[in-house]
């Protein structure tokens, strides 16, 4: 079957690619394996010399890059532009902090006395990365720089909506002096991902996406006793206390909400707001949201681009409507937009019951949904009240509601006062169906790494 690359702005095809034949995908393997005992042998310092020069070829290729971003999956092109932005700044961090993330830990301890024991950090081998389309270049980037740095080789089994973007990242890392297979996009259907990682030179997989594939990749990987990492679905809570700045936490909300049109997984879903705040968080919301610039992604000025497929714009309306049906009231927005592309207007829904099976899904998408809240413990037990655990953002002044809130939320993240994103020096991950393991910081390099200890008599 062949593989499109379709413009969500339009409808439009952008291009067809033929699907990999399973001997070319053996073919492309073989090479990536190869790969590997030669990168695993090079120099720290080449690999981080190569990952320097990666950054450069971003900087100046930047526009054209974001470009082809926004084609495939809609951003906004200022968005896209940050997007590489963000690329940039990975490569450089852990070009720049990777000895001494890899460094060797010595042990000391009474029981050491006559001897030495150390622990020495070595790459697991070739690693499957299962990758999405909202992010297309910053989610691949932030687990392979680590990776490819501390010596692992990669497969690239980008989402099926992105293959130019694929290629292009294949290319850019070849192009910034890395050996040929070091990281090999095999343009193949979800039906391959099976036989990839049934390869027994495959040493560990990543994917991020939807907790159905991650069960099937942790299900499979389980089974072949190999190492994955898990970055899933998340409904994160945004709380807001009387003692917030209720002016800068709307507009902080809105960004939360609407990066990357509301695709991200990350971005904040359900608004936990006191009583004493709500109505006047809920006019500043929902105004900010009826503010937002929608249209072109092309152009700079716009805010809001398309969705990423007819089908995501159909299971939005589906949502809404079931949330509706529930007992909820829409307060703007709710429909999508008449005219080419798979355009949605920005939404806010409340009175959402929490008996309602849509108040514990993931809406990816435009859509926020608001709680009121009569005090902390409440706030705190809606917030917690889902299979989710991917982040959270919590805004007040009073430094017992934030200790009270650091403590209590159960995610991978907490952020005070400030939306929720991810950032090269920060580990990022969640918990419950969020997944589990860690990307970026010095916990996501050593993720795909063999912790060797050594005892010298």
């Amino acid at each position: 079957m062949a593989i499109q690359s379709i413009n969500p702005a339009t409808g439009s095809v952008l291009r067809t690619f033929p699907a990999l034949s399973e001997q070319a995908m053996r073919d492309k393997i073989d090479v990536c394996a190869r790969a590997f005992e030669e990168h695993r042998r090079l120099p720290l310092e080449h690999r981080a010399l190569c990952m320097r020069k990666l950054a450069i070829l971003l900087e100046e290729e930047r526009a054209d890059l974001a470009r082809i971003i926004t084609l495939e999956m809609g951003k906004p092109i200022a968005a896209a532009s940050a997007e590489i932005d963000k690329c940039i700044d990975s490569c450089r961090y852990f070009a720049q902090n990777a000895a001494r993330f890899l460094a060797s830990e010595v042990l000391r301890g009474e029981t050491l006395q006559s001897g030495q024991a150390y622990v020495q950090y070595e790459p697991l081998g070739m690693l499957l990365a299962v990758m999405p389309w909202n992010f297309p270049f910053w989610q691949l980037f932030r687990f392979a720089v680590p990776a490819l740095l501390a010596g692992n080789t990669v497969l690239l089994k980008h989402a099926p909506s992105v293959p130019q973007c694929a290629l292009q990242i294949e290319s850019l890392f070849r192009r910034a002096g890395f050996l040929r297979g070091v990281l090999t996009t095999l343009l193949v259907e979800v039906p391959a991902v099976e036989a990839i990682l049934n390869d027994g030179r495959v040493k560990g997989a990543t994917l991020t996406g939807s907790e159905g594939a991650g069960r099937a990749i942790a299900a499979q990987s389980g089974w072949l006793l190999k190492k994955t990492v898990l970055e899933l679905g998340g409904s994160d809570p945004f709380i807001v206390m009387p003692s917030a700045n209720v002016e800068a936490a709307a507009e902080a909300a809105v960004k939360a909400r609407m990066v990357n049109g509301g695709q991200s997984c990350v971005a904040a879903k359900r608004f936990i707001v006191h009583n004493e705040v709500f109505g006047d968080f809920q006019q500043r919301f929902v105004a900010a949201m009826e503010r937002l610039r929608i249209g072109d992604p092309m152009k700079p000025e716009i805010e809001v681009g398309p969705l990423s497929s007819a089908r995501a714009v159909q299971t939005l309306e589906e949502q809404i409507r079931a949330a509706v049906a529930a007992g909820g009231r829409i307060l703007t927005g709710g429909t999508r937009m008449v005219g080419n592309g798979y355009f949605f207007e920005p939404t806010v829904l409340v009175n959402v019951p929490r008996s309602a099976p849509v108040y514990r899904q993931e809406i990816f998408g435009p859509v926020a949904m608001l709680f009121r809240a009569n005090d902390l413990n409440e706030a705190l037990t809606i917030a917690n009240d889902t299979p989710f655990g991917l982040g959270a953002s919590v805004w007040t002044a009073d430094p017992t509601e934030q200790e009270a809130l650091l403590n209590g939320i159960d995610a991978g993240m907490v952020f005070l006062n400030q939306m929720v994103a991810s950032d090269p020096r920060l580990p990022f991950g969640g918990i419950k169906n969020s997944g589990y393991g860690r990307e970026l910081g010095p916990a996501g390099i050593r993720e795909f790494l063999n912790a060797k200890t050594v005892v010298i008599a």
